[in-house]
Formats: C-alpha cells, structure tokens, sequence
C-alpha cells in the first residue's frame, strides 16, 4: 500500500497562549494536489512552515516522506533532531512563499544553481545546465542573466519555483504564491503550477485562488481558528460545503470581501 507523502496526526501547535493549530490530522498521498483554503489566521500558513519544520509542533505527531520529523525515538522517549538533522529532513520539501527570497545580488540563473552547488554538492556545471532548465521550464530561458530588481514580480516568482525544483523535491509547498503579484501577473504563476501538477509533482497549497483550487486541486480542506473544518472534493467544498463556516467564508470570498 502506498504510504503518503505528508502524514499529519493530531497536530498543535500554539504561539504563547494562542493555539494556532489544534488536532490537525491529514494525509498527503504521492502526486496528490490538495488545497488548503481559509481565513487569515486560521492556521493555513502555519501548517505548512510545520510540515516544512520552520516551526515546530507542540502536540501530534507529522510524517513527511515516511519520516517522523524533528524527532527520533530512542529507548521508547522522543528525543529532539539535531539543526543538521532536521536540514536533512527538509529537503524532501520545496516551498514557495508570498514573497520571493530571491538573492538581489545574483542572476536569475546563479539563484537556482545556489542551492545545488552548495547544499547538495553539485558540480557548477551540472547545476548550471540543470537550472537553465528548469528556467526554461518556468517560461524564463530569456532572462536567465536578469538580476531580481529587473525581473517582474510574477517572473520573480517563477524563479522561486524553478529555484525549489532544482532540489529535487517531493513534495512542493505554496504559501499563497500569488498574494503578493499584481492581479495581471498571477495567471502566468498559477499555469506554471498547474503544468507541474499535471507532471505528478506533490503539492500543498495554501491559497485564495479559488479557480486554481477547484480545476488543479484533487482534494481542497478549509480551516478556520486553527482546526480543519471539512475536507473534500473541489466540486463538494465549492458547490456544497457541508459546515455554515465554509459557506460563510466561501460567499464572503465570491463577493470578493475577503
């Protein structure tokens, strides 16, 4: 039986007294799309910066690639990953994030090879024809010696995605990728991300497009104060959602209040 990619089982997590994620449980199946949809602060963002282990879980337990992460057992106690361990770990994972982390001072081109020639010991030309690549892939061949600064914020993006797939993720994570883009450039995101879902890449996707969500998504989940509401298909959530909270947040959305 094929295992999941992301396995999450009763997940918390809490900033101070504030709970930001109270018994999140969820799979994540090989070459499945699941949308996470919701209210600001309704804990979408902070799952994923969980399942990525740039924040830690308070309770619960989170599997990624078949591995518990951030701890090992060991005489029957859960001890604490080392930094180097949990950087290990973390590169199963790809994730995109509002903004675009691009380093100002490096080429389109040079951005994407940073991570293969320094973290995965690549040789440079190898990740150099690698990245050319997947720029290439990303629609950007023609701007591959383009610094940041010349770059439109959605190419920039772009960038960002061919930058996380050149680590050879398994699983891709989106932090609402479009919010920050000017409503012009967010079409040319969201094909690139629709082309990779339709190559089998596995992904979790925080975001408001609800389109994107209903055409690409195989599964969408709404939460909202840290819980998941309800989870199903993008036709149910979209057409019947079963609780009054996803209703209310759906018609707020399609009036385009939120």
């Amino acid at each position: 039986m094929t295992q999941p990619i992301v396995s999450a089982l009763k997940v918390g997590k809490s900033f101070g007294p504030h709970p930001a994620l109270i018994e999140v449980t969820l799979d994540v199946m090989p070459g499945e799309v699941v949308c996470i949809i919701g209210p600001s602060g309704s804990g979408k963002t902070t799952f994923l910066r969980c399942v990525n282990q740039l924040e830690r879980i308070d309770a619960g337990a989170l599997w990624v690639d078949g591995e518990l992460t951030g701890y090992r057992h060991v005489g029957g106690a859960l001890h604490s990953l080392s930094e180097a361990e949990i950087a290990r770990q973390r590169r199963v994972t790809g994730m995109v994030f509002q903004r675009f982390n691009l380093f100002p001072h490096m080429t389109a081109l040079q951005n994407v090879m940073e991570g293969p020639v320094y973290v995965l010991k690549r040789p440079p030309a190898e990740a150099r024809a690698e990245a050319s690549r997947l720029l290439g892939r990303v629609g950007l061949a023609h701007k591959m010696e383009a610094y940041p600064a010349e770059l439109s914020g959605g190419q920039q993006q772009r960038v960002a995605i061919a930058r996380s797939l050149a680590m050879h993720p398994k699983l891709m994570l989106f932090d609402e990728p479009t919010s920050a883009l000017d409503p012009e450039l967010v079409g040319e995101v969201l094909q690139v991300m629709r082309d990779l879902a339709s190559s089998g890449m596995t992904m979790l996707v925080v975001t408001h497009e609800l389109g994107f969500a209903r055409d690409v998504g195989h599964r969408v989940v709404f939460m909202d104060q840290g819980r998941i509401v309800e989870i199903g298909a993008p036709a149910e959530i979209m057409n019947a959602p079963k609780e009054p909270r996803t209703r209310n947040f759906l018609r707020t959305i399609l009036r385009g209040e939120a």
